[in-house]
């Protein structure tokens, strides 16, 4: 049986990958294609952007896109995530976000939404940079002491979050590696008389400019001797791929808050 699929967003470019993904498993069907209220393709085929007839119209009616689904994948804004959480958890159906951006109190709902239905949430639905987060913890354990660890990141002129939720996670593995929280050792700006680099931070600097898919260098900075880790992508597909892989292993999940070192097992047991 496919599963039944809800793609929001899908005027947008990862709308688009998450259509073309979608169309070429034989185990997914597109279920419901939604966009916001007056887009220009209220009302069209949702596989006219990419070639194809597939029978469900783009519409921005939430309640009647959610009856009878299986998943719904979100890949929009914080605040539209929001309200297809809440929906989702009312309707019953499980979703896989890949929006970035959210602020602690907006996770929070994401984990208490995963108590009633079965969420995958991930600033980074990339099988490389999965595996880079697994990487980033080990090298931070072993490179403990004298190497400085900074995070660089770039994307296309159009994101508007920074630094980008991929490189927080990094953050967050390099800070685990070292014992720490993040939100205790993470330096994001520097400008002026800044000082001496004070030993055990993390630090952050974000790129922006042209159609940068997205690349994140995590920087081992040592004496005499620098180890670079980096993941850059090339096409949003990778991350449809991703997000289409964590829609088939919420198939077999009722509740509960996974990410995607779960979704591809490199989670470690405690």
């Amino acid at each position: 049986m496919k599963t039944k699929v809800v793609i929001t967003g899908v005027s947008g470019r990862m709308g688009v990958a998450l259509l073309e993904g979608v169309f070429a498993d034989d185990g997914l069907e597109l279920h419901a294609a939604i966009d916001r209220s007056g887009s220009v393709l209220e009302g069209q085929d949702a596989g006219a952007q990419v070639g194809v007839v597939s029978g469900v119209d783009v519409t921005a009616d939430l309640a009647t896109s959610l009856a009878g689904a299986d998943v719904l994948i979100d890949f929009t804004r914080p605040e539209a995530a929001m309200q297809y959480l809440a929906a989702c958890q009312q309707a019953g159906v499980k979703m896989v976000i890949g929006t970035t951006g959210f602020t602690e109190a907006e996770k929070a709902k994401i984990q208490a939404a995963s108590e009633h239905v079965a969420i995958v949430f991930a600033p980074n639905m990339s099988v490389g940079v999965t595996l880079l987060i697994n990487l980033v913890e080990q090298a931070a354990k072993v490179l403990n002491d004298g190497y400085d660890i900074e995070v660089v990141e770039m994307h296309h002129r159009h994101k508007v979050d920074a630094p980008s939720g991929t490189a927080l996670r990094l953050g967050e593995a390099a800070a685990q590696g070292l014992g720490q929280d993040l939100k205790d050792c993470a330096v994001y700006a520097r400008e002026g008389v800044t000082g001496e680099r004070e030993a055990g931070k993390i630090g952050f600097a974000t790129l922006r400019g042209g159609d940068v898919v997205g690349d994140h260098t995590v920087i081992y900075a040592g004496t005499g001797e620098r180890v670079e880790i980096t993941h850059k992508a090339s096409s949003r597909a990778t991350f449809a791929l991703g997000a289409l892989r964590a829609t088939k292993f919420l198939s077999e999940k009722n509740t509960g808050l996974y990410d995607m070192r779960d979704v591809l097992g490199l989670k470690q047991a405690p």
